[in-house]
């Protein structure tokens, strides 16, 4: 009898056990919303702190509008006034370049291009880095220029220690600027188009996809290979030629499925049109990156893609640039000016 007692005692506790272990812990995978979840002691899923940043999730999120403040003139010309100017992205201040036309007004209000800018060491860098030239171009042309310098850079707040939400915060401190633009008096939201450089025409597709609006676009030479191949092909120039990136990456694609991230997987999601131009012999972003970027687009979305390619032309489009940003004025008088 007593053995019989000790037998189902046994029985119980260890069945406890087994419930015990199933409910507190381990990793379960799921088809939908997120690809990995945790389970919390009370079997609660919670969403790991880089899941709010995949393409679907962000594209779910709703952007509050911030007051854009134009802080001080910076330049002034017949055509325009330059402003640096500020807003507020999920609570952390960005830093900015607008150039307004002299004739916008709240009564006479203007189309406006958002401005990305490519990647610049933060040591260089200084506020309209990348966007300048070409948005002197725009505003003489009556076109509001908005460039912001993100965070970490120029006047702004700092930006994640953690590398990759550095990366991801690119593109909220870019959407909330996209949804803040009618805050400015002047500016027309009904007429807004984007224009990205190099990185920022990976941060330009990328908002884009979560948009999933027609919002009129040109890119210039574009970052758009695959996540993360997409920052692993420039670490041949940083001094451990990727080391310490490929460690953290490692741990992020235990954590994480990279594929929710890239951009090449929602191609499908941009409304268009497009404008992309690329120089011929441009080392930094291949023109055969740019060849398959424009064909899957084509195949996979509605989107309408006007595609230019510059021989001899390099990254910065030297050689060409003139005709590059006058067809850049033709394509958004078309879609921001009828």
């Amino acid at each position: 009898m007593i053995d019989y007692l000790w037998t189902m005692r046994r029985y119980i506790i260890f069945g406890l056990i087994l419930l015990l272990f199933g409910i507190g812990v381990g990793v379960v995978v799921m088809r939908g919303k997120f690809e990995k979840a945790v389970l919390s002691p009370l079997g609660v899923t919670r969403e790991k702190p880089l899941d709010k940043y995949t393409t679907e999730n962000l594209s779910l999120r709703v952007f509050t509008p911030s007051q854009i403040i134009l802080d001080q003139v910076t330049a002034t010309s017949s055509a325009y006034t330059v402003y640096s100017f500020h807003y507020e992205s999920d609570g952390k201040k960005v830093t900015g370049v607008a150039y307004i036309p002299t004739d916008a007004s709240p009564i006479h209000k203007d189309p406006v291009i958002v401005q990305f800018r490519g990647y610049v060491d933060k040591a260089q860098y200084f506020s309209g880095d990348g966007t300048q030239h070409s948005a002197e171009v725009y505003a003489k042309n009556g076109f509001i220029s908005l460039a912001p310098d993100f965070l970490g850079y120029g006047g702004s707040d700092g930006s994640s220690v953690d590398a990759f939400e550095d990366r991801f915060l690119t593109y909220t401190t870019a959407l909330n600027l996209v949804a803040s633009v009618g805050t400015l008096p002047m500016a027309d939201t009904a007429r807004v188009g984007i224009w990205g450089h190099s990185n920022g025409g990976q941060i330009a597709l990328t908002v884009l996809e979560i948009l999933a609006k027609s919002v009129p676009a040109v890119l210039w030479a574009p970052v758009s290979k695959p996540f993360p191949y997409s920052i692993l092909f420039y670490t041949d120039d940083i001094p451990d030629h990727g080391k310490l990136l490929r460690k953290v990456l490692s741990q992020f694609e235990v954590n994480y499925d990279v594929e929710s991230y890239s951009l090449t997987n929602y191609l499908d999601h941009i409304k268009g049109p497009l404008q992309i131009q690329q120089g011929s012999a441009d080392v930094e972003v291949p023109q055969l990156w740019t060849d398959t970027l424009v064909k899957a687009i084509e195949a996979s979305s509605s989107a309408s893609v006007k595609y230019f390619v510059y021989p001899g032309a390099d990254h910065n489009m030297t050689g060409a640039w003139n005709t590059v940003v006058a067809r850049d004025v033709e394509f958004f008088n078309a879609y921001l000016k009828k």
